[in-house]
């Protein structure tokens, strides 16, 4: 009995560490110029389901997108001369 557990260890063992061989299937092979034509109608098919912005979405899009710029590009001057004068204070300039 103790024989049979080890041989059935030593089976278990030897599946674990042998390599499995993984089976591929070949590709298909196409001409360029099909694949390039796919693609485009692809691309084609694709943008016809995309949800484009209305006009009016757009330009509060846009005005929001200027507004972040704009806060964001002010509060970064203001911690960068923030940074400058607390550097010019230690350098004693």
């Amino acid at each position: 009995m103790a024989k049979e557990k080890a041989e059935k260890i030593k089976k278990m063992d030897e599946k674990k560490t042998s390599k499995k061989e993984v089976k591929t299937a070949p590709k298909k092979e196409r001409k360029t110029k099909e694949n390039k034509k796919s693609y485009v109608s692809d691309v084609r098919t694709e943008l016809k389901k995309v949800k484009w912005p209305t006009k009016k979405e757009m330009v509060k899009y846009s005005i929001a997108v200027l507004v972040f710029i704009i806060v964001f590009g002010l509060y970064f001057y203001g911690l960068d001369a923030f940074f400058a004068w607390i550097s010019s204070l230690v350098k004693g300039l």
